[in-house]
């Protein structure tokens, strides 16, 4: 069955890394997802663990009976200038043998381009996997990439085609449910198209930023191409969970051992602990049905 796991991205302000399987394990949760933390993987630098680190947090997870389903770096592989785009390889590869060294095979990941420039960041993302596919390969990895709102590639359908094109049963896709309105709002279509490449699904609520002909959430100045969602608590949006959830059914997700559904609430860090618990029963309830 689909593993279900924490992102205890929430935690990190106030306690050490190698506080964070104890705190997943108290929120009921059997797995957790390693998210960018500053002692491990953080966002767009070098990783700053060494290899003793890493052992101790896998200590630590065994010891918690909490075991690791994925791990979550964010670098530039789709930049469009080249040295940062170079440099996030290199970190990338030191995150895959981190990966390795945790026991963890599935990675999940964003594009991580610029939309101003989507031809040059598509094409960039094409010469970082060309690098990392052997890697993948070699290791038996599995590398999901999720369409984040700001990059250059957002829609659903148009970020499994970039996918596809790759021609590699090593990558995969990230269904985000609170960028469900910036992919396109097409799960029931989406989802069956993609099938058994949809690693991995979060699960966190927003609102729908279309609604109210556009002017739902209002910035200054007009015009300006900001991006907006939330990571709610599942019921606190719009997201229609009943529709997702009876499409990844459908499509066989929920069954998969090789699948991971991750809480990823951001919007709550003073009430963390009772807000995962509320979402692994939420998700227990969901996967249930």
């Amino acid at each position: 069955m689909v593993k279900i796991a924490l992102d205890p991205t929430p935690f990190h302000p106030d306690h050490d890394l190698l506080d964070l399987p104890d705190l997943v394990a108290r929120a009921g949760f059997e797995h957790l997802q390693l998210a960018p933390h500053p002692d491990v993987a953080p966002f767009f630098r070098h990783p700053t663990a060494d290899d003793a680190l890493v052992a101790a947090f896998a200590k630590r997870a065994s010891d918690a009976g909490v075991g690791i389903a994925s791990i979550l770096p964010v670098q530039r592989i789709s930049w469009p200038e080249e040295p940062q785009r170079q440099a996030a390889v290199k970190n990338f590869r030191r995150i895959l043998q981190i990966a390795v060294d945790l026991g963890v095979q599935v990675v999940n990941t964003e594009f991580s381009g610029r939309p101003e420039r989507a031809e040059d960041s598509e094409a960039a993302f094409h010469r970082s996997m060309e690098e990392l596919l052997p890697v993948l390969e070699r290791e038996g990895l599995r590398l999901n990439v999720d369409p984040h709102p700001d990059d250059f590639v957002e829609d659903g359908l148009e970020a499994w085609r970039v996918v596809r094109g790759l021609n590699s049963p090593h990558v995969g896709v990230v269904y985000v449910a609170s960028h469900t309105f910036h992919y396109g709002d097409r799960a029931t279509t989406l989802l069956p198209a993609v099938g058994d490449r949809l690693g991995a699904v979060y699960a966190a609520d927003t609102f729908d930023h279309r609604r109210s002909h556009g002017l739902r959430y209002i910035s200054n100045p007009p015009g300006n191409s900001a991006r907006i969602h939330q990571h709610l608590r599942i019921g606190a949006g719009d997201v229609d969970w009943s529709e997702l959830f009876d499409t990844l059914r459908i499509n066989g997700f929920l069954d998969r051992e090789d699948a991971v559904l991750v809480s990823n609430v951001f919007a709550e860090d003073e009430t963390a602990l009772e807000t995962s618990r509320y979402q692994l029963e939420k998700l227990r309830e969901l996967t249930a049905r």
